[in-house]
């Protein structure tokens, strides 16, 4: 028995990270946001790590550390000591569209572990109430009849809304003008003054003003319809199944965390996306919960940086590297 405690003990000092992993966690957790508060990746974050925290039995720290459209704070965990104690949810941007677009202080799968893919948004296409259009065929013909005379807003070059109109014109064969705003409100507020004509965003922000009448949705960027939103059909029930167009948010750890304690994080992370009240909150705000496997996570993470990288060359969006 003595010699079974010395080799124990001899195991723990020459592998340290084994016995952080068998009591992780004994600590609070931080969970680093990278936007600030009230936004959709910020009530995903707080809504999965508050059942998480009741899980683990610690607290769930969030901070919001937000900057350089997610960057900021992703590097803040990239960062961080690996040993499951900071953590992030991050959105498609910062971990697989910013590398495409311009230089970024850290390598997403060289410099992050992979935890889980925890909900995509979708992305829903809408046009202005003066466009005479009220379906795809509609508006792809208008675009076609007047090149060059249509616009699409985004949220700022290189945001998903911004790579989903790209991908939209080059599918589609049309002609149409990008337009950047900083942020979704501005975007909503001059397609109700009809100074912009359409628009792909994320489905939560737009939802009250299609209920109102005030914008026309045309398709959203999902496999399948929402619940939200079921009279609204699929980009590929409308003739375009490339145009899929998902926003999506993201655990990771920095790299070299033990394989233990992203386990441990994973696990806790599915099972509170699995919890009825986690599920009914975040469907309100159109989001879908996936949960899946590290490895799984970080295949799906090189192909969405693989599909917008392709996007972005092909459409021409300057990038600057």
């Amino acid at each position: 028995m003595k010699i079974i405690k010395s080799l124990l003990l001899v195991a723990a000092l020459l592998c340290p990270s084994l016995g952080m992993a068998q009591d992780f966690p004994n600590q609070p957790i931080h969970l680093i946001v990278p936007f600030p508060p009230g936004g959709p990746n910020d009530i995903i974050a707080r809504v999965v790590a508050q059942r998480m925290s009741d899980i683990l039995k610690q607290p769930i720290v969030i901070e919001n550390r937000a900057g350089q459209g997610g960057v900021f704070g992703t590097d803040v965990v990239a960062k961080a000591k690996p040993d499951g104690y900071t953590i992030g949810i991050v959105s498609a941007g910062a971990l697989a569209i910013s590398g495409n677009m311009e230089k970024v202080p850290y390598e997403t799968l060289k410099d992050l572990a992979p935890v889980t893919l925890v909900a995509t948004v979708p992305e829903m296409l809408v046009v202005a109430t003066s466009v005479p259009a009220n379906d795809m065929t509609e508006l792809v013909a208008l675009a076609k009849a007047k090149p060059h005379a249509l616009n699409f807003a985004s949220t700022g070059p290189g945001s998903l809304p911004h790579l989903a109109g790209e991908l939209f014109k080059l599918t589609a064969g049309i002609d149409i003008v990008h337009v950047p705003y900083r942020g979704a409100a501005p975007v909503i507020n001059d397609l109700l003054g009809q100074h912009v004509q359409m628009a792909f965003l994320d489905l939560p922000v737009l939802l009250p003003q299609i209920e109102a009448g005030k914008l026309k949705a045309i398709a959203v960027g999902a496999p399948k319809r929402v619940a939200s939103a079921p009279k609204v059909p699929t980009t590929a029930e409308v003739g375009m199944p490339a145009v899929l167009a998902e926003n999506w948010y993201g655990m990771v750890a920095p790299a070299k965390t033990p394989p233990q304690i992203v386990a441990a994080l994973n696990k806790a992370a599915i099972e509170a996306m699995k919890d009825k009240a986690v599920v009914d909150k975040l469907a309100s705000q159109g989001a879908t919960l996936i949960g899946d496997d590290p490895e799984h996570f970080r295949q799906f993470i090189a192909s969405e940086t693989e599909k917008w990288g392709k996007v972005i060359k092909d459409a021409g969006v300057p990038v600057q590297k």
